[in-house]
């Protein structure tokens, strides 16, 4: 897996939406969170103290920090200026055309919902790197009568990669123990069920996810890790199948 170390600024107004995308952004190598604001003024006094090489990769944009969708393209266009080539990605709580309209041609980078992406920001992130403008599914469903050059260009963020053989609850284990770093004892307790059964469901997912992913991972990664980057990893969409046979399910470097 290569290591990018993309540097992100987090902008959100949400207290707690800043603090899950930077436990989510965490987790992953390819990403580091250098900074978290919660308005523009934020940011700039961020960019005027801080040397030119921490300087972020990436802008993560809270559709609600501006009032309207043209204040939100200014605000686009404020962080592209004041950041020379950053790359703007808007997360937005609901579909809005017109935001998307305007953010595009403020030349931002994306737009993506936040209930379609969630714990899988950071393969968004590294995936959107390679494309002009992207969108998660429900967008780019709702842009078909889009003709606009980059709107009907857009690229759409892959689903998650399945693991057919992951039940519910093993999933919810991963869940819980995994993304939301809970103890063994605490996931017994949301789950209803003993300590034992939470790490036999744990050791299960492990396994499965191992079997779907061929990956080469730094041999310093923990296995908490390693499950981690599986469990949240966006699907290859050039992919047919993807049974644990076929080694095309590996994750994108």
């Amino acid at each position: 897996m290569a290591a990018r170390s993309l540097k992100v600024l987090i902008l959100d107004t949400d207290y707690y939406a800043r603090q899950a995308i930077n436990s989510y952004l965490a987790w992953d190598r390819r990403t580091r969170v250098v900074h978290l604001a919660d308005t523009l003024q934020s940011v700039l006094d961020y960019v005027e103290r801080t040397p030119e090489i921490e300087w972020p990769d990436v802008v993560l944009l809270d559709a609600d920090a501006a009032d309207s969708p043209e204040n939100l393209a200014e605000l686009v266009k404020r962080l592209e200026d004041t950041i020379p080539n950053v790359m703007t990605l808007v997360l937005d709580r609901k579909l809005n055309l017109d935001t998307v309209r305007a953010v595009a041609r403020a030349n931002a980078d994306g737009y993506l919902l936040r209930d379609e992406v969630r714990i899988h920001i950071a393969w968004a992130i590294v995936w959107a790197q390679d494309h002009d403008f992207v969108v998660t599914a429900s967008v780019k469903e709702a842009l078909h009568d889009e003709f606009e050059s980059r709107l009907f260009r857009s690229a759409t963020v892959p689903e998650r990669r399945q693991y057919p053989e992951l039940t519910a609850r093993i999933r919810q284990a991963l869940q819980l123990c995994v993304v939301e770093r809970m103890s063994a004892e605490l996931a017994a307790d949301e789950m209803g069920v003993s300590p034992h059964t939470v790490r036999s469901y744990i050791k299960q997912g492990y396994r499965i996810l191992e079997a779907y992913d061929d990956t080469v991972y730094p041999p310093d990664m923990s296995p908490q890790e390693r499950a981690f980057m599986r469990f949240t990893a966006l699907a290859d969409p050039d992919e047919e199948d993807a049974s644990p046979d076929n080694s095309g399910d590996s994750a994108r470097s």
